[in-house]
């Protein structure tokens, strides 16, 4: 790995820290802050909510900027509220850092993922991206399970100062490792929008909304999932945890180098097919404990794989405006967490069984393989037409 690179998975590390570190918090935080587990649940979605608002407007806000100055002032905001949510001394007062906290996180992605692939050698951009996103998942497989250990048995303060001393060193490595990379906008902010008339550029956010949803049905369930179906002890699911995390970094080298071999929507048709398969032997299988822990690696896997094929495709796709359409897709990204969970839970509160989300992830998964089929078609027709068209 390119030290230059180093940053960006600085700054993946402290971002997956926070946004997945909540779920394991969430008792002591309502118990610390006298609220109920739901409202401390709020804390999840205003911070999912920043993504989404924020990965677009920064991205436009300071395009006109060199992306490493771009990098300091996302990673400072991080840094801020992280700091922030560590001392909050309210609920509301942490609801409202939580949601600052997100502002940067889908724009740091974003423009990181366009720095990377610039920063790559000919032929490698979608492994370098890879290099960012593996901050996120070695986030899930050690410092996630630590911060929630820590705020077990010490308190869930010092989680998120531990984030803040991530996001710092990132803001250093970012000032000494980072090359000052040149702007290169094409247009204004009102020609950067047009990209959003492109059909492509919606097919790739709608695969990544709708199908990586698919994986959310899943692993937000899969603590109960572990417990009530494959009868493993409520103390395994930290360890359950941690094997999908380790599927989750080795998914997301095996994707990186995917992307690189074959077109990026080939790639995600075929990981999103994966996904659909495994999500149903999810379903009947998840009774055999063995099974259940291999396919856990296996979803683990897929959930980070797709993650730079999509990158690279809509970086691809989003000619001119390709930081907003980057960020674009982290914001389809939390779209799909939110859908997930949310579909996921509905044959739940049916009284159906906790194998259930994973047939809902399975029909989502497969949309998303509609998607990323009409998106091949298209680019295949599009190529062959310019081929007939005269030189």
């Amino acid at each position: 790995m390119k030290k230059s690179l180093f940053p960006l998975l600085l700054g993946g590390l402290g971002i997956g820290t926070t946004e997945f570190v909540m779920m394991g918090l969430l008792p002591d935080i309502a118990e610390n802050l006298h609220t109920s587990i739901p409202t401390a649940g709020h804390l999840i979605s205003a911070y999912a909510f920043g993504v989404v608002v924020g990965a677009p407007l920064l991205v436009m806000i300071t395009s006109s900027y060199p992306p490493k100055k771009v990098l300091l002032f996302l990673m400072l905001i991080f840094t801020i509220f992280n700091t922030v949510s560590a001392f909050a001394p309210t609920h509301f007062t942490l609801l409202m850092a939580r949601f600052f906290a997100g502002l940067p996180h889908g724009a740091f992605f974003g423009v990181g993922a366009v720095v990377a692939s610039r920063l790559a050698d000919e032929g490698k951009q979608a492994q370098a991206i890879s290099m960012m996103f593996a901050g996120l998942t070695i986030a899930n497989l050690a410092i996630v399970p630590l911060g929630t250990w820590i705020g077990h048995h010490y308190l869930w303060r010092y989680t998120f100062g531990i984030v803040a001393l991530i996001g710092l060193l990132t803001l250093m490595f970012l000032a000494a490792w980072m090359p000052a990379l040149p702007v290169e906008r094409k247009g204004d902010a009102r020609s950067e929008l047009k990209v959003f008339k492109s059909a492509e550029v919606w097919l790739v956010i709608l695969l990544t909304a709708i199908g990586t949803g698919g994986l959310f049905a899943w692993i937000s369930y899969i603590a109960p999932l572990m417990t009530k179906v494959s009868r493993f002890s409520a103390s395994s699911v930290s360890w359950i945890l941690i094997l999908a995390g380790l599927g989750m970094v080795v998914g997301n080298l095996v994707g990186g180098r995917l992307a690189d071999r074959v077109q990026p929507a080939k790639a995600c048709t075929g990981l999103l097919m994966a996904m659909a398969i495994t999500l149903l032997c999810i379903y009947f299988f998840s009774e055999y404990q063995v099974i259940a822990l291999l396919l856990t690696f296996i979803a683990g896997a897929l959930s980070m794989a797709i993650a730079s094929p999509i990158q690279i495709l809509m970086i691809q796709t989003a000619k001119g405006a390709e930081m907003l359409g980057a960020a674009a897709t982290q914001a389809a990204f939390n779209i799909g967490n939110a859908l997930g969970a949310f579909f996921g839970g509905l044959p739940i509160a049916a009284g159906l069984s906790y194998d259930t989300p994973s047939l809902v992830g399975m029909v989502m998964a497969l949309i998303g393989v509609l998607f990323a089929f009409v998106l091949v078609r298209r680019q295949a027709n599009i190529k062959l037409a310019k081929e007939l068209i005269p030189a």
